[in-house]
């Protein structure tokens, strides 16, 4: 799954009709369908039901179609991991991990289904590295609303240490990793700044909580066209300096070594992979 975009991931609550098929015209790359807080008490039986049936109906495309179900240890989660197995789904999101022993269990009841871990605990955070290892893990979602509330803190830096141990955990297992949400919805300038944040110190998308913050997300989270011209000119720069024999190259008054060109190729390839999904 990590070769496919996952700059933006929206939030879809399982129980809406109406936001189920709304999301299916969305320019998101990963759909979370909720059947965790997003769905109220009294519906979650029935949200059960309404999801299976939109994910049967299709038309989400080559979104990335996750599914949160409720934490096993409640009234919910057991019967959600059993009907999720069963749905159109692309994988699972287990919230509330704490170790991998909530993996473990999840995946007896799902045997088939990559699982995702939200990250939200502070339990969670100091075992990162040994749930991102986990063979049945695929991707890390920062809860970042959970683990500020169990900290006991305010504000986004005050969650940074946490945020880079979950990043490092999940780029160690060469999984995906989304940072958590922006809550204030409206706020535009924040919302860039926090995006712009995440993707310098390496997460592969941002969690959403309202359609209208798609663009700004994608735009932060894709290549810029100076990004691909760049690394255009830095393939060709490097090609052209080991066919007369050098080691490195020059561009732009920069440096430029083999290890910028990994990064270069890895660039143009997530312009085609995310222009691919665009043009479904």
């Amino acid at each position: 799954m990590h070769d496919r975009p996952t700059r933006s991931a929206l939030y879809i609550p399982g129980s809406k009709d109406r936001a189920l098929e709304k999301a299916r015209s969305l320019p998101v790359d990963v759909i979370l369908f909720d059947l965790e807080d997003a769905v109220t008490p009294d519906a979650k039986v029935a949200a059960r039901d309404t999801l299976f049936a939109a994910l049967a109906g299709g038309g989400y495309g080559m979104r990335l179609r996750i599914v949160r179900i409720n934490a096993l240890d409640t009234a919910w989660g057991r019967e959600d991991a059993a009907a999720v197995a069963a749905m159109d789904c692309d994988a699972i999101l287990l919230p509330k991990v704490n170790s991998t022993a909530d993996v473990d269990a999840l995946a007896v009841l799902v045997p088939d289904l990559p699982i995702w871990a939200m990250m939200e605990t502070p339990q969670g955070v100091l075992n990162a590295a040994s749930i991102a290892a986990h063979p049945r893990i695929a991707g890390f979602v920062m809860g970042t609303n959970d683990l500020a509330k169990d900290i006991g803190s305010r504000g986004r830096q005050a969650l940074m240490m946490a945020l880079q141990m979950c990043l490092l955990a999940a780029k160690a297992a060469g999984i995906v990793a989304l940072d958590g949400v922006y809550n204030a919805f409206q706020d535009d300038d924040g919302l860039q700044a926090e995006c712009t944040e995440g993707r310098d110190i390496g997460f592969d998308g941002k969690t959403l909580i309202h359609p209208a913050q798609i663009a700004i997300t994608n735009a932060a989270f894709g290549p810029s066209d100076a990004d691909i011209d760049l690394a255009r000119r830095q393939i060709a720069a490097f090609a052209d300096a080991a066919a007369a024999g050098q080691g490195v190259a020059v561009v732009d008054g920069k440096i430029v070594e083999n290890l910028h060109i990994v990064t270069a190729k890895a660039t143009l390839a997530k312009a085609e992979a995310i222009a691919a999904l665009e043009n479904v």
